[in-house]
C-alpha cells in the first residue's frame, strides 16, 4: 500500500454515473443511481517506495492562490475506534509465489481487505476464502463493496475502488453448511491477475458464526475453494503489512461547534500518526504485534457541526499524489459522491513540499497554505446544522490529508 502513500484497488465496467459540477469537482449524486466512474491513466511508482518515504518523514479552484496565502487554524477532533473487525492483507504486497497471504477468523460485523500485486511471470487469481467454523449452518451477509479490475494502474485502482464502495451498499447472502467454503465473491473465480498487475478490494460483511477467511494467490486455472487447504502461509515482506484490527470504524467528532464568522478558515488532519493515530493490531499468522501504516480499510466518520454561516470544505493533499473518493451526509439520508480530485484523475503533484519548518508549524495547529496548494472541493453547507463525511485512506495514493473548512465568499 502506498502509504503512507495509500495503496489499494480495482474495479471492473463501471456504470454511468450523474455528475454535477461543482467548483471543478465532478460530484455523483447517489440518490437516485448507484454510481461508479470511470478513470484513466495513473502512476506506477513502486508503493513499498511511497511508503518508504512517509516513515521517514480545486481543479478548476483547485489551487491556493499564490499571491494571496491563507493561515489556517488547527480545529481539534475528539476520536473513537468502534464496530467490528478489519482483516487486512497486504503482505507480502508483491507476490512471487502462490500461498495463502493472510487468514484469520471472525464473527459478526467485519471488513476484509486486500491488497496484492502478481510478481510473477505468470497469470494468477486472487480470492478471498470463507469457511465455516460453526457446527452448525451458517449465513455471512456482504453489506458493501468495492472490487475493481487488475491493473497496472495503481492510482486508477485505489480511486475505483473507493468509488464502488462509497458508491453503493449490498445485501448478498453467502450460506455455509458445517464445513463448508465458499468464495466472498464467485467473480474471483474468474478475474485473473496478470504479471504486473495489482488488485484492490474492500469488503463489509456480517458472519452470524465464526468463519475462517483467508486471502490467497494460485494459478489461473486453479479452484481457489479446493486450493486453499494445500497453500502456505506467505511470509510477510519488510513492511508487515497485514493483520486483525479490532474496531474497523473510527468516529472523529469535533470538539466545538464552527462558526465560520468567528473562527476562520480551520484544517484537521487525517492518517498522519499525530493527531490521528495509526491502529495496532496482531497477524494471527505468527501472533504479533503490527501497525496499520496508514490506517487503510479503517472507515472514518468525520461529524462537523455548524452553528451558523455558509461553509465550504476541501480535501488537500500533503503526501504527494492522490485519488480516491469521499461521500457526505446533510439532513437527509442520501449522500453526495465526491471523487477526490474531481475534474483529473489524482492531485497532489502540483503541491509543493512542506519544510521542516511549514510541518513542524502545522502540526503545532498553524497551517499558512503554501504557494499552489492543492484543494479538491467536498460541497458545501448552508446554515446551521452538521455535515458527516465518510473517508477511507485510498490505495495507492499518498498521506497524510487534510480536511480545510472555509468561510464561503
Amino acid at each position: 500500500m502506498a502509504v503512507l502513500a495509500a495503496g489499494i484497488i480495482m474495479m471492473p465496467a463501471l456504470a454511468q454515473a450523474r455528475h454535477a459540477e461543482d467548483k471543478g469537482a465532478a460530484i455523483v449524486r447517489t440518490d437516485r443511481t448507484a454510481a461508479h466512474q470511470q478513470v484513466k491513466g495513473a502512476s506506477d511508482t513502486k508503493i513499498l517506495d511511497r511508503i518508504k518515504n512517509i516513515l521517514q518523514s480545486r481543479d478548476g479552484k483547485q489551487t491556493q492562490d499564490e499571491q494571496n496565502p491563507q493561515g489556517l487554524a488547527r480545529w481539534d477532533m475528539d476520536s473513537r475506534d468502534e464496530g467490528g473487525t478489519l482483516i487486512f492483507s497486504d503482505s507480502p504486497e508483491y507476490v512471487d509465489q502462490n500461498g495463502i497471504l493472510y487468514q484469520d477468523s471472525v464473527k459478526g460485523d467485519a471488513r476484509v481487505l486486500f491488497y496484492h500485486l502478481n510478481n510473477t511471470n505468470e497469470p494468477k487469481k486472487l480470492a478471498v476464502v470463507l469457511k465455516n467454523e460453526y457446527n452448525g449452518a451458517n449465513t455471512v451477509t456482504i453489506t458493501r463493496g468495492g472490487n475493481g479490475q487488475p491493473s497496472s494502474d495503481y492510482l486508477k485502482v485505489g480511486k475505483a475502488t473507493q468509488l464502488e464502495y462509497f458508491s453503493q451498499e449490498k445485501n448478498q447472502k453467502i450460506d455455509l453448511q458445517p464445513g463448508m467454503s465458499r468464495l466472498l465473491q464467485e467473480e474471483m473465480n474468474m478475474t485473473i491477475l496478470q504479471p504486473g498487475e495489482l488488485t484492490y478490494g474492500v469488503f463489509d460483511f456480517h458472519a452470524d458464526h465464526s468463519v475462517l477467511v483467508s486471502v490467497i494467490m494460485l494459478d489461473a486455472y486453479g479452484d481457489p475453494v479446493t486450493a486453499v487447504s494445500n497453500l502456505p502461509v506467505l511470509p510477510k515482506d519488510e513492511m508487515r503489512l497485514r493483520g486483525t484490527f479490532k474496531g474497523m470504524n473510527r468516529v472523529l467528532s469535533a470538539r466545538k461547534v464552527y462558526n465560520p464568522g468567528e473562527d476562520g478558515g480551520v484544517y484537521f488532519m487525517l492518517a498522519d500518526n499525530k493527531s490521528d493515530k495509526y491502529r495496532k493490531g496482531i497477524d494471527a499468522t505468527d501472533g504479533s504485534a503490527v501497525t496499520n501504516y496508514g490506517n487503510y480499510g479503517i472507515n472514518y466518520r468525520i461529524e462537523l457541526p455548524v452553528q451558523d454561516g455558509d461553509v465550504d470544505y476541501y480535501l488537500s493533499p500533503l503526501g504527494g499524489v492522490y485519488a480516491g473518493a469521499m461521500r457526505s451526509f446533510q439532513a437527509t439520508k442520501t449522500y453526495t459522491l465526491f471523487p477526490t480530485p474531481g475534474a483529473r484523475e489524482y492531485f497532489g503533484d502540483r503541491t509543493a513540499p512542506e519544510t521542516d519548518t511549514m510541518q513542524a508549524q502545522r502540526e503545532a495547529g498553524k497551517w499558512q497554505l503554501a504557494q499552489n496548494t492543492e484543494l479538491a472541493p467536498l460541497g458545501e453547507s448552508v446554515g446551521k446544522g452538521e455535515t458527516v463525511f465518510e473517508f477511507s485512506p485510498p490505495g495507492a495514493s499518498n498521506l497524510p490529508v487534510a480536511v480545510v473548512m472555509l468561510p464561503k465568499k
